[in-house]
């Protein structure tokens, strides 16, 4: 399967980092960004292949109709209720502390449209599950995606945010055009 997803990769002209995948990939936190199209999750389910990197995603309930409900849990998909996001975070704390081994990819933004704020629940499922969060990304202008840099978080939420989405500045998502937190005011 490893062969087959970096083919695929090869054929879309994505080259994948392995040099920095940590061990703490086995109980973490992913943040994903930047993330502005469908085609994100394919190259960014091929790259985690390629890495041996199994990883579970939170997706709206509302995608999990027959027949997708099957294909979207197949490949890692876990529905969520967005209505109540206070709640999802407590049980997706206590889901990854209860697990020896869980991945969680979270996409920040919690959607593909522009916007100028990321969603906090990622940060606070890390602190509450007592996880790391790693870093990844998918950057378009260099056609490179991989794992970046682990954070630990401090509970100094703005103090954090602002160290986490420095690492993301400059990359640029396949829809949009501009680099990615360009419009951002990091401190």
């Amino acid at each position: 399967m490893k062969n087959l997803a970096f083919f695929i990769l090869k054929l879309f002209r994505f080259k994948i980092d392995l040099v920095n995948i940590p061990p703490e990939t086995k109980k973490c936190i992913f943040v994903f960004a930047p993330h502005t199209s469908w085609t994100d999750f394919v190259i960014g389910k091929l790259t985690f292949v390629v890495m041996g990197v199994k990883v579970v995603f939170l997706i709206k309930k509302e995608m999990f109709f027959f027949p997708f409900n099957y294909l979207l849990k197949a490949v890692g998909g876990y529905p969520v209720d967005r209505k109540n996001a206070k709640k999802i975070t407590d049980t997706i704390a206590d889901i990854i502390r209860k697990e020896k081994e869980i991945a969680l990819l979270i996409a920040p933004e919690g959607t593909r449209k522009h916007v100028t704020t990321w969603k906090k629940g990622f940060y606070y499922i890390a602190l509450k599950a007592q996880v790391p969060i790693v870093l990844c990304y998918i950057d378009y202008r260099s056609r490179c995606g991989g794992i970046g840099p682990v954070f630990y978080p401090t509970g100094d939420y703005e103090k954090d945010i602002v160290e986490i989405q420095q690492f993301f500045y400059g990359m640029r998502g396949r829809c949009k055009g501009a680099f990615y937190f360009e419009n951002y005011q990091l401190s």
